[in-house]
């Protein structure tokens, strides 16, 4: 069986670093589940599933723009402690959600202390970055 657009997939994976080192697994879990075509994952996921056949495992390296995209300076800024609500006090290295002016959250990195807050880096923490992940489909479910 063939993975086609509008079917619902399940991929285990493996993304490893350039040095051949496991970033991060699904192996020894639960695969990934999504609806192949709706932009549920990465775009190199879904340019990959598609067409593959059940059981099929490849090797792929990602470039970023196929990946979590290319890393953008405008996404690093100061988030003034005026802004942040009275218990917060996050490390460096912390993930953490912040909130637009019109309610959506996004997640953000904490780079460092400023005078006046903190500086923070929207970016998703893969961005700019060439991943090479080992895939293989393990579940198809044809679109109904």
């Amino acid at each position: 069986m063939q993975a086609n657009t509008g079917d619902t997939v399940k991929v285990h994976y493996t993304l490893v670093d350039l040095k051949g080192d496991v970033v991060e697994t699904t192996v020894e879990s639960s695969p990934i589940e999504f609806i192949l075509g709706e932009g549920q994952v990465i775009s190199g996921f879904e340019k990959t599933i598609a067409g593959m056949s059940l059981h099929d495992k490849v090797t792929v390296t990602f470039s970023p723009e196929e990946a979590y995209g290319v890393r953008d300076e405008k996404k690093v800024f100061e988030y003034l402690k005026k802004n942040a609500p009275g218990d917060f006090d996050p490390r460096i290295g912390d993930n953490t959600r912040l909130h637009r002016p019109d309610g959506k959250a996004f997640s953000v990195t904490v780079l460092s202390k400023t005078e006046k807050g903190y500086m923070m880096d929207a970016n998703h923490p893969l961005a700019g970055k060439e991943l090479k992940f080992e895939l293989e489909l393990v579940g198809v479910i044809p679109k109904k």
